[in-house]
């Protein structure tokens, strides 16, 4: 029997309507292993054993060869792309699945080995001191170069483009990665934004390419399509280090998304620690309810009986949820029946093939097997 939980509710999330409020977080697999970036059958299987979620968002694609930074991801920015995705949310579809896909610019979290032997591009030169996940292995980051202001408007094409590319192949919106420590991410940092132009310098200017970028995605995109995702209190990850003027630019960027009507903006909670740093939000949800009056989406360690909690308290519409859905592709069937969960292999998270990715077995055949 199914049990009376705010998880298994349906919600209209603009012109369509949500079986369940149980998200299927974005993550990057790794799987688009051939020389294209394109998604595979592997994608298809993948994403369609997951049909069951209120919403699928998919991982991080690319929305130019440019924006790449991790290998084997599957792009949006080429015809074959296109028809690869248009598999994968065909077969979405004819399971009653909702899919959103995520458009993606990693900035500087690049390497010039995905590039030519070029550098990456960023707001500002300044090294994230992180890693890059090569076809050689993990590689230290470098200096990438500032973009000028040509390439700041050839990337913002390159995301209206994606986004027309997204609509073409099907796809029931689009998220704009806005979030932890790439492109957009890099703009609103004061440490990865030294510019002293119109993009760098007070707050207002640090949103800038992400507000001019939203408003000629939404002239191809109905704003009720897309959904934005932000961090506010990223620190110490993916080469972003918080400073005072952290959540001051993040309260004004999620005041000013009011203005629109998005499908939804999706928050993580702090992905680690961050209670002894007086300047940082430890509670997003509870902090952001009251400013942001759209569909707030909460991401970030939830389980079944916190993803409840969140949306009874009526500090989130929808919880989105990552590692569980990895290993339970069922996870809102399981939900539903209070099933126990099954436990991911981190060790496959980004390889490639089958392992790891499409043989997790759901509850009912976990249970016809035992």
């Amino acid at each position: 029997m199914k049990t009376n939980q705010p998880l298994l509710e349906s919600f209209a999330l603009g012109d369509i309507t949500l079986k369940n409020r149980v998200i299927m977080a974005p993550m990057t697999r790794s799987r688009a292993e051939n020389a294209g970036n394109v998604p595979t059958d592997l994608h298809v299987e993948y994403y369609t054993q997951r049909a069951g979620a209120g919403l699928i968002i998919t991982e991080g694609s690319q929305v130019s060869a440019r924006a790449v930074g991790y290998i084997h991801t599957a792009g949006i920015h080429t015809q074959e792309q296109v028809d690869g995705w248009k598999k994968v949310v065909d077969a979405v579809h004819a399971k009653d699945g909702k899919i959103f896909i995520q458009l993606w610019h990693v900035g500087r979290i690049s390497h010039p080995d995905f590039h030519n032997g070029n550098k990456p591009i960023a707001p500002s030169a300044v090294n994230p001191n992180s890693k890059a996940f090569t076809s050689e292995g993990f590689k230290d980051t470098v200096t990438p170069k500032e973009m000028t202001l040509e390439e700041i408007k050839e990337t913002q094409q390159e995301f209206v483009d994606a986004a027309k590319n997204a609509l073409e192949a099907g796809f029931d919106g689009i998220e704009i990665h806005s979030s932890n420590g790439y492109l957009f991410h890099q703009f609103f940092n004061t440490n990865s934004n030294v510019r002293t132009d119109n993009y760098g310098g007070s707050i207002e200017n640090r949103a800038r390419f992400f507000f001019e970028t939203l408003d000629k995605v939404k002239e191809v995109c109905p704003e009720n399509k897309i959904g934005v995702r932000l961090n506010p209190s990223l620190n110490g990850i993916f080469g972003i280090n918080a400073t005072e003027d952290t959540i001051p630019t993040f309260d004004h960027i999620i005041e000013r998304l009011n203005n629109y009507d998005l499908a939804y903006l999706h928050l993580s909670e702090p992905f680690n620690d961050v209670s002894e740093i007086e300047y940082l939000e430890t509670e997003i949800a509870k902090r952001y309810r009251p400013i942001y009056k759209g569909n707030l989406m909460i991401n970030a360690n939830f389980d079944q009986k916190k993803g409840n909690a969140v949306i009874k308290e009526g500090n989130a519409d929808l919880v989105a949820f990552g590692k569980l859905y990895i290993s339970n592709p069922d996870l809102a069937e399981r939900f539903a029946i209070n099933a126990p969960m099954a436990e991911w292999d981190d060790d496959t998270f980004y390889t490639q093939g089958e392992k790891g990715y499409i043989d997790y077995p759901t509850y009912a055949e976990e249970t016809q097997d035992a």
